[in-house]
């Protein structure tokens, strides 16, 4: 697997800070907060890979987001499945609402694309909050949405709910590594560059980008299904286009097409919106001027522009003056004795 420097360096980082944080304190609120940053970036890198990786905006991600959560919660509670196999129901009906949404968005790319992905999950919500709320709940949602349970753990410890999040969290950002730098992922970052060249190289554009969105949606679905288990409920508002906004706005704010950089997005906006909303109500407004001036100042993202930085300024390594071997002269021929 070929990452950059800056990706292990990153990733080394992240794997200590969560193995700290648990040393540091054992307060629920900020173990809490920590497993809710993990799920969201779970989240933003999943629809990472259909926005930065691909280039395309979807704003409708938040139908993956909340076909995981409902799920996990019918799964359990009216299916009587196992953690387990609801956990991998959520990601394989993400998967699979991303295939269905795909033969429709798919025929339409830029803004077209992303009004297309809106309109079918503004459908998805309107059905959860009404139509279908014999099955959802409705507007009340579902609560009591069930955690892990197996090798007598209590996962609703708080510190042991953080654990379980965490190795499925760093099981993600690898598999996530793994496909960027794979042959496939190439091609994906081709697709963003050069359509038309892909194409004449013979490369099914159309069908890689229908495998990307169908990744996209079982990551998708995966973060629904934990978000769900940790708030233990779920409701429309997670189907709703607010939401696709918001991870947006992660993803841009850290910086979208980059391993890690979704993932510095989502712990910026939740640190932020936890620090401003306990001072002001007009916290959201604030978050939105701080989001126009990162756009301004940082159009990489901020992890993003770190690492543009850091390659700019990196100093090239010189390289060796190649000297061409002088021409071998010709040995006099001794002369013929008479």
């Amino acid at each position: 697997m070929n990452l950059s420097r800056f990706d292990r360096w990153t990733g080394a980082l992240a794997c200590l800070l969560i193995a700290a944080l648990p040393l540091a304190t054992r307060d629920d609120f900020l173990l809490n907060l920590a497993t809710l940053v993990m799920v969201w970036s779970i989240f933003a890198v999943g629809f990472d890979l259909v926005f930065g990786a691909l280039g395309m905006v979807s704003l409708g991600h938040a139908s993956f987001l909340g076909i995981g959560g409902y799920a996990l919660a019918i799964g359990t509670q009216r299916l009587g499945l196992p953690f387990s196999a609801a956990l991998l129901l959520a990601v394989a009906l993400g998967g699979l609402s991303a295939w269905l949404i795909s033969f429709f968005a798919l025929r339409v790319s830029g803004i077209f694309f992303a009004l297309v992905t809106l309109a079918l999950s503004q459908l998805l919500y309107i059905l959860a909050d009404s139509k279908l709320r014999a099955l959802t709940g409705g507007a009340d949602g579902l609560p009591g949405v069930d955690r892990p349970a197996f090798a007598g753990i209590d996962f609703f410890d708080s510190l042991n709910f953080y654990g379980f999040v965490a190795v499925i969290f760093l099981l993600v950002m690898l598999g996530v590594a793994v496909l960027r730098a794979s042959p496939f992922g190439r091609v994906v970052a081709g697709i963003r560059q050069n359509e038309i060249r892909c194409e004449q190289l013979g490369c099914d554009v159309q069908r890689v980008r229908q495998l990307t969105f169908v990744a996209s949606g079982g990551v998708s679905g995966l973060a629904g299904a934990l978000l769900a288990s940790l708030l233990m409920y779920v409701n429309p508002q997670m189907l709703h286009w607010t939401t696709s906004g918001d991870v947006i706005i992660m993803t841009l704010l850290g910086g979208a097409g980059t391993l890690w950089g979704p993932v510095a997005g989502v712990l910026l906006f939740e640190v932020l919106k936890e620090w401003l909303s306990g001072r002001t109500p007009y916290w959201y407004g604030i978050l939105g001027l701080v989001f126009i001036l990162a756009t301004i100042y940082c159009p990489r993202g901020v992890l993003g522009e770190i690492q543009h930085q850091l390659r700019t300024r990196r100093p090239r390594r010189a390289r060796p003056a190649v000297v061409s071997p002088a021409p071998a002269h010709i040995a006099p021929q001794p002369e013929q004795q008479a």
